[in-house]
């Protein structure tokens, strides 16, 4: 079995070897796609376009304005002096936020009896961008009221008495970078496509070719057969991880905080559940058309949405939960997390590596026993 087993590998070697394009895809591509995806899939929200109608032009208006635009989050791009100009503004997307200061606003913060107000209007097309920047002008509010309420005590010979001292401190990505928290499950979902597509187009492209009818009538049992056919290729994925995981320390800074062998094993199992899906599909096509389609859409769709990757599927309805686990991507991006972000062991997450098991077993079964009637039949 184990000589059968390896003529096939063999053999796909070899056809790989003389298809340079394929080669060039297989490893460019995803190396491609995690740059492109890395740098463009982040919800960082930084450089906020600001407008200011400030009309009170004081130096405490200027003060407060100041410790608005020297953090890294808000960049004036315009001051306005009317009413006019505020619609104008947001209209012609000039802005994502106008800030305007009353004419009594520095009246009032040195009386101390009405509280001076603030208004900002704020574009709330894309809401988590809306409530993102309300953050970040709440900070900055709160962050001038504390420096100025310091002042004013200290003028007094006093101090703030402060009741609670609240000082969150953020484990695991201290900079609460999008990157950090995507790139794993955009290492998921490359290797997931990737490993499918290939896989599907291998077998089918024998049916296309006329050669598995020769295969068909050789000593070679299915088992073998599939197995054979999908070495190769997982091989193949297990190196673009390791080109992706560099790639993703030259580009993003990216480090694994856990175990390498740890990384290696759990890199494995998803691979091989990605390689069943890849024979299961490419049993079922007749065509490296309908196997294309086919993969790109049990590997892409389900991985890119319903896996965690981007979307938290825990604030999903209930059956869209259950619908979560069609993709082994959703387990494999767990255990990932875990590994490359909080540097844990196999007791935090082994129970995704028997999902992937299962997975993998459940497609492998149902390919045979497909592949075994289709035989049956010719």
């Amino acid at each position: 079995m184990v000589a059968r087993t390896k003529a096939i590998a063999k053999k796909e070697v070899k056809q790989l070897v003389r298809d340079k394009r394929m080669i060039f895809v297989i490893f460019f591509f995803p190396v491609f796609l995690l740059g492109i995806f890395g740098y463009a899939v982040n919800f960082d929200v930084r450089n906020i376009q600001l407008v200011v109608l400030d009309r009170d032009n004081s130096e405490i208006s200027r003060d407060f304005i100041n410790s608005i635009s020297s953090s890294s989050y808000f960049e004036i791009v315009k001051y306005i002096s009317n009413d006019d100009e505020v619609a104008e503004s947001l209209n012609k997307k000039e802005a994502q936020a106008i800030l305007i200061i009353p004419t009594d606003f520095s009246k009032n913060l040195s009386s101390r009896r009405d509280a001076p107000k603030l208004q900002i209007l704020i574009d709330g097309v894309d809401g988590n961008t809306a409530a993102i920047i309300t953050n970040y002008i709440n900070a900055a509010v709160f962050g001038f009221n504390q420096k100025y309420q310091n002042e004013v005590m200290s003028s007094y010979g006093r101090t703030v008495f402060t009741p609670i001292d609240f000082r969150p401190i953020f484990w695991f990505n201290p900079d609460l970078q999008t990157t950090k928290y995507l790139l794993p499950g955009l290492i998921a979902l490359i290797l997931i496509v990737t490993a499918v597509l290939t896989v599907s187009l291998s077998l089918v492209r024998e049916k296309e070719r006329g050669t598995i009818e020769q295969i068909n009538v050789s000593s070679l049992s299915t088992i073998e057969l599939l197995i054979g056919k999908a070495l190769p290729y997982l091989t193949i994925s297990l190196l673009n991880a390791v080109l992706i995981i560099i790639a993703g320390y030259l580009l993003f800074d990216i480090e694994i905080k856990g175990s390498y062998a740890l990384l290696l094993l759990t890199t494995l199992v998803f691979l091989s559940s990605a390689t069943a899906m890849g024979i299961f599909i490419s049993v079922v096509s007749e065509s490296q058309q309908v196997a294309f389609t086919l993969a790109t859409f049990a590997s892409l769709l389900p991985s890119l949405i319903l896996s965690g990757f981007i979307f938290p599927i825990d604030g999903m309805p209930e059956v869209i939960q259950i619908l979560t686990n069609i993709t082994p991507a959703k387990f494999f991006i767990v255990a990932l997390r875990a590994i490359m972000l909080r540097g844990v062991g196999l007791h935090a997450f082994w129970t995704q590596l028997i999902y992937l098991m299962i997975y993998t077993s459940v497609f492998l079964i149902a390919a045979t026993v497909i592949n075994k009637k289709k035989e049956a039949k010719t």
